[in-house]
């Protein structure tokens, strides 16, 4: 499971794709909807919230809004709340530059044209989280070489 805390308009159609369904089965998850990935550790940031439900609606809507812009049909009413956009999360910068690396190897891979577009991009944080400095996320699983 990936749920990117990169912005929603970095990622290629198989990177959103997946981070949507990734995200909608961790909504599930959170809901008790599944038995499936309940101990996940990507989902922590999202319990550690007052309210897991609206963070992972706040985390949703953002990708719809990115498939709206690109044209591509994501159901909203699958989000099982209304989004609070003031809710911000803090993703450290480390975790984030990790992301952005790892994002460009994808993309290295299956889009030469976005890596090369990308390459001397600056990471942007999905709109929900608030950059802060400090170290990769204790649920991060590094790859070697990233």
């Amino acid at each position: 499971m990936r749920m990117w805390s990169l912005t929603p308009s970095v990622l290629d159609v198989k990177g959103i794709v997946a981070c949507w369904r990734e995200s909608l089965l961790a909504q599930a998850v959170l809901a008790g909807n599944t038995k499936g990935y309940t101990h996940h550790p990507q989902l922590n940031r999202f319990r550690e919230c007052e309210d897991p439900l609206l963070a992972i609606a706040g985390y949703l809507a953002p990708l719809v809004d990115e498939a709206d812009r690109r044209g591509y049909h994501f159901d909203r009413s699958k989000i099982l709340r209304k989004p609070d956009k003031k809710l911000r999360l803090d993703v450290g910068n480390e975790q984030l530059a990790y992301e952005w690396r790892l994002l460009l190897t994808k993309l290295k891979q299956r889009d030469p044209n976005a890596y090369t577009r990308m390459l001397h991009m600056t990471p942007e944080a999905h709109p929900m989280f608030r950059v802060v400095s400090g170290p990769l996320a204790t649920w991060e699983k590094v790859i070697d070489g990233v």
